[in-house]
């Protein structure tokens, strides 16, 4: 403060006609320092005045009320005047701009009305009236221009002094009357030494201010800091706004460095022409500019930058795959629905659209509550599903039968069965219906049905598909059809009979060259069942065999990460090499899965295989 005094005190302000600028920096000092800086603020200005011919005596009275004054500047910051929510010192709002402005002319009144009427006790009326204009116009620029400065540095580094809550409750209304009598005993002294000449109530005044000053100072803070909202959208108006306006304030001092010497060379001046340098620059930044734009930056404000800040509240309520349940945002922009502009355009678009989203959610979580209804019964048809297909292997001291079947949904089209038919004969078939999930499972559990309930009354493989063509041909609307592969394995001859509508065909192990091998049977491809009927399907028989494999097409048609299918002789290939006795189910699964790489299963996949044990 001491460094501060004397650059302000310089003779190159006074040169400019601006008097004693440093008294500004008593509200700086005291809104961001609190108490320490009004004490460090006073100091500086004590040992100025020393140094500039000033005794105690006459110090102290002054030291006092600029301690007053640049602590008030603290207690009316945080002082919640009309809001509950007090921040540290930044002009973030229309709130905080006037807050800030209103602090100083309010200091500026106190400090100019006390020394205009103490200068003239010291040294007679005609310089304290002097003073008192000097005083107020550079307290009010200097604490203008140096206090935004200095409250956007402090943004950057966080220097400011916060109070502390106090245990005592404050009496408002008490403070409130201390407060307007402090300022009407300011604003009277101030007018009374401009206009009058007597001087025989300037003690009495002095010591007014001084009592309700101090008296006001004793309030206690009750209110908790917040934190500073950040990058909204009025801030960045008035932080160009101020930018402007300290623009201006730099013109008006050029303006004051050249007119200076131009007023004081005319002769008989009064004291109006004598302080017009102050006065351009107050009226500059005050009038002309300062004034109009606080009423345009208030209907922004109001008008704007309120209703798009209440808008911005949805955020907090905005959960996912949740109602948002916000009555009272709907009421914020139920204020704004019938104005026929932009602000009504989106507070009308923000009330449809927290409508709709509700409306979508409760549709979403009656599609999510059928969704469960549908998984349950499917898991439920799954599980039937699995229930009509062998459930153990066959296992005779000849041979031994085993399938397997895998749906790519939760139910499918492919269905297998084996059972003995009488003592000597053994029944194989497997069926792939058309298509995927519950549709293609249906048909597929009537066909089984249809099949078993054919075979015991007729044996032959090609009559009883002929048989059951024609059943699944009626109405058959949908045009569902399925192939299908049926057999009879005579274990006492080893021999095959067979009839095909439209299936893969079969692996067959036989001797040859002295070994076993497996190879495709060339067959009757026949067409599928469903489409046309009374189509005659071709009975087949194979010589003595010692295996056979049938599957269905979601085996061989696997497809890996490069669109390669698996394919028919991977699978040959497999069963060839596959020497050992156990079971090749899980083994060619885990071939499958190396070959797809994991990719996902897209068809349902089934296999039979009947091996012979001697």
């Amino acid at each position: 403060m001491i460094v501060f005094n004397m650059i302000f005190s310089s003779p190159f302000f006074w040169d400019m006609g601006i008097e004693a600028p440093h008294i500004g920096l008593l509200y700086v000092f005291g809104l961001l320092f609190g108490p320490y800086g009004a004490l460090g603020a006073v100091i500086g200005n004590a040992i100025h005045d020393l140094a500039n011919g000033f005794t105690p005596i006459e110090i102290l009275p002054s030291a006092i009320v600029s301690f007053g004054v640049s602590y008030l500047a603290y207690k009316l910051w945080y002082s919640g005047f009309k809001t509950d929510k007090v921040t540290k010192p930044n002009l973030n709002s229309f709130y905080n701009l006037n807050l800030f402005f209103f602090s100083i002319l309010t200091c500026g009144f106190i400090y100019s009305a006390f020394h205009g009427n103490l200068i003239g006790i010291i040294f007679g009326y005609e310089l304290g009236e002097l003073e008192t204009v000097s005083y107020f116009m550079n307290f009010i620029n200097i604490a203008f221009i140096f206090g935004i400065i200095s409250i956007w540095i402090s943004k950057k580094f966080d220097f400011v002094e916060t109070p502390k809550l106090s245990k005592r409750h404050a009496n408002k209304k008490v403070y409130m009357i201390l407060f307007c009598l402090l300022i009407l005993v300011s604003i009277v002294s101030f007018i009374e030494t401009l206009f009058y000449t007597s001087d025989n109530f300037l003690w009495l005044e002095c010591a007014l201010i001084g009592v309700l000053l101090f008296a006001y100072l004793t309030k206690p803070f009750e209110y908790e800091i917040e934190s500073i909202e950040k990058n909204t959208i009025i801030e960045k108006i008035i932080r160009n706004f101020l930018i402007i306006t300290l623009a201006i304030a730099i013109i008006g001092v050029i303006i004051s460095i050249f007119s200076v010497n131009f007023i004081e060379n005319i002769e008989n001046m009064n004291l109006y022409v004598y302080l017009m340098p102050m006065l351009i620059i107050s009226d500059i930044l005050i009038i002309l500019f300062f004034a109009p734009g606080m009423v345009i930056l208030r209907y922004l404000e109001e008008n704007v930058i309120k209703p798009i800040s209440s808008f911005s509240e949805i955020e907090g309520f905005i959960k996912e795959n949740e109602k948002i349940e916000a009555e009272g945002l709907v009421d914020i922009y139920s204020q704004y629905i019938n104005e026929q502009n932009e602000i009504g355009t989106l507070a009308r678009s923000y009330t449809y659209l927290i409508n709709h989203n509700n409306s979508y959610i409760e549709n979403i979580r009656e599609i999510e509550g059928e969704k469960e209804r549908i998984a349950a019964e499917l898991d439920i048809a799954r599980k039937i599903q699995a229930a009509n297909l062998p459930t153990e292997a066959l296992i005779e001291d000849d041979f031994i039968v085993n399938g397997y079947s895998h749906p790519a949904k939760e139910v499918g089209g492919d269905f297998f069965d084996y059972y003995k038919l009488d003592e000597d004969k053994l029944v194989i078939v497997i069926g792939d219906a058309a298509g995927k999930g519950v549709p293609a499972a249906i048909l597929a559990m009537v066909t089984q049905v249809m099949i078993k309930q054919i075979l015991q009354h007729e044996s032959d493989p090609s009559k009883a598909l002929y048989i059951l063509n024609n059943l699944l041909c009626e109405n058959n609307s949908e045009t569902m059809f399925m192939t299908l592969w049926l057999g009879i394995y005579n274990k006492a001859s080893k021999t095959l009979s067979f009839s095909n509508a439209g299936h893969n065909p079969p692996l067959i192990k036989e001797n040859t060259d002295e070994r076993e091998e497996f190879k495709y049977l060339d067959i009757d491809s026949g067409i599928v069942l469903g489409v046309m009927e009374d189509f005659e399907y071709i009975k087949e028989e194979t010589a003595p065999l010692n295996g056979f494999v049938i599957y269905t097409d979601g085996i061989t048609d696997a497809n890996n990460s490069s669109e390669e299918m698996y394919g028919e002789d991977r699978l040959l290939s497999f069963f060839n090499d596959f020497k050992e006795d156990s079971d090749p189910i899980r083994p060619l699964l885990n071939d499958i899965n190396n070959f797809t790489e994991g990719q996902e299963q897209f068809d349902d996949m089934t296999l039979v295989y009947l091996k012979d044990k001697k």
